[in-house]
C-alpha cells in the first residue's frame, strides 16, 4: 500500500500535477506521523491496516471540511476537498452498498451473538477488524442499531 502511494506521488510529480502531488504528499505526511507514533510507543512501521485507517479517517475529515464550506458559501473550498476525496478514495478498496453493508451485519451479528444493542460494540469490532476502509461504519451503526432493537 505504502509503495504504490510513494510510486503515484513520483508519477504524479513526473506529470505535474500539482493537485494529485499535493494529496499524496498529505497521504505520505499523515503515514509517516504514524510510523512516528508507532516507533515511539515501540511498535512496527505503520500496517497496510493502519494505512487504510488513516485514508479512511483522511476521507471522512475532507467530506466534513466539503460540508463546512459549503453552508459557508464558499462553494469552490468544498470543489477543491471533494476532489481530494476522490484521489484518497482510489487508495481505499471499494465501497461497500447497502445491501452488502446489511450482509456483513447480519453475519458479524450471527458470529458475535449479539443480542441488544448494549452488544453494539461487539459487532462494530468485529466489522472494523474485517472491512476497513469498505464500509461507512456511521451508515453501519445505524443500521447496527435498527437490526438489534
Amino acid at each position: 500500500m505504502r509503495e504504490t502511494i510513494t510510486k503515484a506521488l513520483r508519477e504524479a510529480q513526473k506529470a505535474q500535477d500539482k493537485e494529485r502531488t499535493s494529496t499524496l504528499r498529505m497521504i505520505n505526511a499523515a503515514i509517516q506521523d504514524r510510523d512516528i507514533a508507532n516507533r515511539g510507543a515501540g511498535k512496527d512501521a505503520a500496517s497496510s491496516e493502519e494505512i487504510l485507517q488513516i485514508l479512511t479517517k483522511l476521507v471522512k475529515q475532507r467530506e466534513e471540511s466539503a460540508k463546512a464550506y459549503e453552508e459557508g458559501g464558499r462553494a469552490e473550498l468544498a470543489a477543491k476537498e471533494r476532489a481530494e476525496i476522490a484521489i484518497i478514495r482510489e487508495y481505499l478498496p471499494q465501497q461497500m452498498d447497502e445491501a452488502q453493508t446489511r450482509d456483513a451485519i447480519a453475519k458479524a451479528v450471527a458470529e458475535t451473538g449479539a443480542a441488544s444493542v448494549k452488544d453494539m460494540g461487539k459487532v462494530m469490532a468485529y466489522l472494523k477488524e474485517r472491512y476497513t476502509g469498505q464500509l461507512d461504519f456511521g451508515k453501519a451503526s445505524g443500521l447496527i442499531k435498527e437490526m438489534l432493537s
